[in-house]
């Protein structure tokens, strides 16, 4: 249920905008080449077209002027790249998320209270499932925000929670294997049964990330099953699954059967009752992280048992 919410920054009045924003791929392709006419030079050599590049970085850049340029006068205003948020310490704070859908995710994480607003920079780019919001909409749904007006959809996050204290939230899914292409050894305890695995990997997933990982995931073992005749494979919706729903799911890649390691419990439902636990079997290079931040990660080595289950944070989305 999406509805109007209340007192969240403990009854503190928003002092500040920050507006989150990420580099455009000419901006990335600067840094990289040093100017832009050495990036035009090298997509130009590899046979790409440097236009698309530079008009999508005009587009952004128009909507990131007119979104701080409609920003409250009266309030503290701040531009943060996706970089630095990770690090950053939020506070009675509204925030955007100037585009694409990844902001969004990558963001809301880190916002244990704070109200997110999805603006789409570029409409005819991005399919903007996280972003409801134009540019033009920055002052009225600010407006709203500030006065305690705005709809609000919390959004079911999951949690990675280690044996040693370490803690990681995921908006849209989390990955636990190995930080290279070799398998994953581990052994996973869900719904009173234990088995050993060797996989590429687990992925876990909310509602809202079922668009994504999930899908493919699920669109890649009905195919495999119905090239051998069985069409009883269920597939996410292309809409997804309800990103409040109070329940994640798991599906392993890719798991081999061997004498020691078992391939039957390769799918389920996480719920506040039942939740997974997954045990590390190998001496290095094991890793859990969250929305692809392998950047932002937890070790996953022999010794380290990790919990996942649904979060008690959530994210508070803005929405029309």
């Amino acid at each position: 249920m999406i509805q109007p919410v209340a007192g969240d920054q403990g009854d503190r009045p928003i002092d500040r905008v920050v507006v989150v924003t990420r580099k455009t791929e000419l901006e990335e392709l600067t840094a990289r080449f040093n100017t832009q006419g050495q990036a035009r030079f090298y997509l130009r050599q590899a046979g790409m077209d440097f236009d698309p590049v530079r008009a999508a970085h005009d587009t952004y850049h128009a909507a990131l002027d007119r979104v701080m340029g409609s920003l409250p006068q009266g309030l503290k205003q701040l531009r943060l790249d996706r970089e630095l948020v990770p690090q950053f310490e939020f506070g009675s704070d509204v925030v955007i998320a100037l585009g694409q859908d990844g902001l969004v995710s990558n963001t809301a994480k880190y916002l244990p209270r704070q109200p997110l607003i999805g603006i789409n920079p570029n409409p005819a780019l991005f399919d903007g499932v996280l972003l409801p919001w134009r540019a033009d909409d920055t002052e009225k749904v600010l407006d709203l925000t500030i006065s305690g007006k705005e709809r609000r959809q919390a959004v079911v996050m999951a949690e990675a929670r280690s044996n040693d204290g370490r803690r990681l939230i995921a908006f849209n899914d989390l990955f636990v294997g190995a930080s290279t292409h070799v398998s994953a050894r581990y052994e996973l305890t869900y719904a009173g049964r234990t088995e050993r695995q060797s996989s590429s990997g687990i992925i876990v997933s909310t509602g809202a990330g079922s668009t994504g990982w999930l899908r493919s995931v699920m669109a890649g073992a009905a195919g495999l099953a119905a090239a051998y005749g069985d069409t009883g494979v269920p597939t996410v919706p292309p809409q997804g699954y309800d990103r409040e729903g109070e329940q994640l799911f798991f599906s392993v890649r890719e798991p081999f059967p061997s004498n020691t390691t078992g391939v039957s419990l390769v799918h389920g439902v996480i719920t506040r009752d039942r939740p997974l636990v997954v045990s590390s079997r190998q001496s290095r290079g094991g890793v859990i992280f969250s929305d692809g931040m392998e950047v932002d990660f937890i070790e996953f080595n022999s010794g380290t048992d990790v919990t996942i289950a649904i979060a008690d944070q959530k994210a508070w989305l803005v929405v029309p």
